[in-house]
């Protein structure tokens, strides 16, 4: 799966990194996982404590609140594969 976007830039997951997701990995608390809400997809942090919430990890994005029977999450990520950046 390719990433797009920018909401998980401070977690070191940039725009066009290739992800690795386990479709069989149980996704617990904290992981980053590939979910649908209300048909869209995202890549995000999952948070099941105090309130289920899928938390982008870049401050200028903010917290995704799901109705449960409203989230398939589909993945874990458990790797990023991605070009180091050109410095100049």
């Amino acid at each position: 799966l390719r990433a797009s976007g920018d909401s998980m830039a401070d977690g070191s997951l940039y725009n066009g990194d290739l992800l690795v997701v386990d479709s069989a990995e149980k996704p617990r608390h904290g992981d980053i996982v590939v979910a649908s809400v209300q048909g869209e997809f995202t890549v995000k942090r999952l948070l099941l404590t105090p309130r289920l919430t899928l938390q982008p990890m870049n401050a200028s994005w903010s917290p995704t609140y799901p109705d449960p029977d409203e989230l398939d999450i589909f993945g874990v990520v458990t790797h990023i594969i991605h070009r180091p950046r050109e410095m100049y």
